[in-house]
């Protein structure tokens, strides 16, 4: 009588051929075929920890920390470097320009009343050994004697320019551009009280310049006068302030970092 499989003893223990939920399955020679480790069934929570179809969840949390840090050490480093705000608006700016446009219009309007009260027309006084007339000129052009005849349009030109710096005042974030455009203003405005309120009219009226260089009546240079000289000096120093790149709003370009004061 043949010997008994160990097959069959495992079918009796309630083993099945296919391993489940036993593990030995005869083999061709009626020997046991052991064939592996049990594997557990799938619980409705998930599969086992150990199966490849484990959850991120279940690698290696040192794994997932080295990846991640990797990760955003190479975005950190990459990054591109944040430049700087520009300074906060601050009242004493636009407080330092309207300063300086009121004391440019002060001196201009003293200047000019001085001159029409003790020099006539044409009159000239010699000072600084000759280097500079004082003489009264009535000026019906720009600055320095420029576009004569002009007189309506150069006033609507000072009104615009007026209204435009104190548009911009509120929003002045730099010292050299308060002193830049609080000269530019208070020139136009002094040039403007002039064109206002002079002979022959309104916005027709003639500028008063008193002032000659190197000859009298003007023969050498224009005649000018305290606001022609302010917005000049604002001009340059506008240039000056684009050449070296200090921006409105305080900050500097052409590569040059930091803000003005």
């Amino acid at each position: 009588m043949p010997p008994r499989s160990d097959c069959g003893r495992s079918r009796a223990a309630g083993c099945s051929p296919t391993g489940s939920p036993g593990h030995a399955v005869a083999g061709a020679e009626g020997g046991v075929c052991d064939t592996g480790p049990v594997t557990q069934p799938e619980s409705e929570s998930g599969p086992a920890p150990g199966s490849p179809s484990a959850p991120p969840s279940a690698l290696p949390s040192s794994s997932a920390d080295g990846v991640s840090d990797g990760a955003s050490g190479s975005v950190s480093d990459g990054a591109p470097e944040t430049p700087p705000n520009p300074p906060p608006r601050t009242p004493w700016r636009t407080a330092l320009l309207i300063a300086i446009a009121l004391a440019v219009v002060a001196i201009d309007i003293v200047t000019k009343a001085l001159v029409a009260a003790n020099i006539a027309l044409g009159e000239n006084i010699r000072i600084l050994g000759g280097a500079v007339y004082l003489t009264q000129i009535r000026n019906a052009g720009a600055a320095f004697n420029m576009a004569t005849g002009m007189t309506w349009l150069l006033a609507i030109i000072a009104v615009a320019v007026v209204v435009f710096i104190i548009r911009m005042a509120p929003k002045l974030r730099s010292t050299p551009w308060a002193v830049c455009l609080g000269l530019i203003l208070g020139g136009a405005l002094g040039n403007l009280i002039d064109r206002i309120f002079r002979a022959p009219g309104v916005m027709q009226g003639h500028v008063v310049d008193f002032v000659s260089l190197f000859g009298p009546d003007a023969k050498y240079f224009p005649a000018f006068n305290a606001a022609d000289s302010a917005i000049s000096i604002g001009g340059v120093l506008l240039v000056l302030l684009a050449i070296t790149g200090f921006d409105f709003d305080g900050t500097r370009h052409r590569g040059r970092r930091g803000r003005d004061g």
